[in-house]
């Protein structure tokens, strides 16, 4: 079967079945659309990939590559890249890579060699120099969590919230319920969204007044594990840590709900209670953040409204006949959502 059979069928021009195929709908009447969708399933009819990339140069799929679904941030990140992808024809192929640079590089190239040349990368690297033939070859990207610039010798397009503002915002909440000491738990801190945070955190210290004390950052000891997989048991485990000390923490800022959500087991394990006795935040309001006990205060990323963008970003680039235009860094801003896991400290 062939996309002319379909438009036999309907009664349309093989045109108005691409359209429909594509997911151009804007100017199509409603029946017109049924009557095409009607025949291609009668017809049982499936586009071929491999026609497509024959005549547009790439398969109608975009890439995700993200730190691990493991962590429920990525699959909402993943599920709501999707459902921006299907409404323009195209799907998505979702690799895991732990923030690992060479599986990275890896699985981007074994995407071009299926024809996709579109990727989403959402590991916030410091740098982006293992992507640099990609890129130079003609793969379209936009990076997640990167809206700092770092000294790459190339740019891409990005989309991010200001992961600084979102420091300060979940640190100056603490701070106006009375907290001064406040810990921070992280896995590595080598990405470019955890240094913008705990820069957001210092500043917010730093205009309230109160000493930067590095004791009260608990991170990860490996440099390599960033603790995408095993958040949660790190969280615990840091906040156990820190908890348990001599002129312990009043609250505890996890380096993202995972994190938080760990610490509060490990507030648990001490015999401390949230937040009468320990105030606990976090960092990208996951779907379990508001059903815990307590229910979790968080900062909130625009998730379907960042990957909206991201998604139509990369499609235009791949419709574009010339893709001259300049690069493009799309800020959004993040939200503090009270929960009750924070509370005044205690006297």
């Amino acid at each position: 079967m062939t996309i002319q059979d379909v438009a036999r069928l309907a009664g349309v021009s093989p045109s108005s079945v691409s359209n429909v195929l594509n997911g151009r709908l804007e100017r199509m009447g409603k029946e017109t659309v049924e009557r095409i969708q009607r025949a291609i399933k009668q017809l049982g009819y499936t586009p071929s990939l491999v026609a497509r990339q024959l005549k547009t140069g790439y398969v109608p799929i975009i890439g995700l590559i993200v730190p691990s679904v493991a962590n429920p941030f990525w699959g909402a990140f993943a599920s709501a890249a999707e459902e921006t992808a299907l409404r323009h024809g195209f799907r998505v192929l979702l690799c895991n890579s732990e923030r690992n640079l060479t599986r990275e590089q890896s699985y981007a190239e074994d995407m071009w060699a299926q024809g996709i040349r579109a990727i989403i990368f959402g590991s916030s690297s410091l740098s982006l120099t293992h992507l640099f033939s990609l890129v130079e070859r003609g793969l379209h990207t936009i990076t997640f969590d990167r809206h700092t610039l770092q000294d790459d010798s190339f740019d891409v397009d990005s989309v991010s919230i200001d992961n600084v503002l979102a420091g300060r915002l979940a640190t100056e909440h603490l701070i106006a319920l009375g907290h001064r000491r406040i810990s921070l738990l992280s896995g590595s801190i080598r990405t470019v969204s955890r240094i913008d945070r705990l820069k957001g955190y210092r500043e917010a210290l730093e205009n309230a007044g109160i000493p930067f004390d590095p004791h009260l950052i608990w991170e990860a000891a490996s440099d390599t594990s960033f603790g995408d997989i095993e958040g949660a048991a790190l969280g615990r485990m840091g906040a156990r840590e820190m908890l348990s000390r001599e002129n312990p923490p009043t609250a505890i800022i996890g380096m993202n709900d995972l994190y938080a959500l760990g610490a509060y087991a490990g507030a648990h394990d001490v015999g401390l209670s949230i937040p009468s006795a320990c105030s606990i935040i976090g960092f990208d309001d996951i779907v379990f953040a508001e059903i815990a006990q307590p229910p979790l205060t968080t900062i909130r990323q625009p998730l379907q409204e960042m990957l909206r963008v991201a998604v139509e970003c990369l499609i235009e680039r791949l419709e574009k006949a010339d893709d001259a235009g300049s690069v493009a860094h799309h800020s959004f801003t993040p939200e503090l959502i009270i929960r009750g896991s924070t509370g005044p400290v205690s006297t």
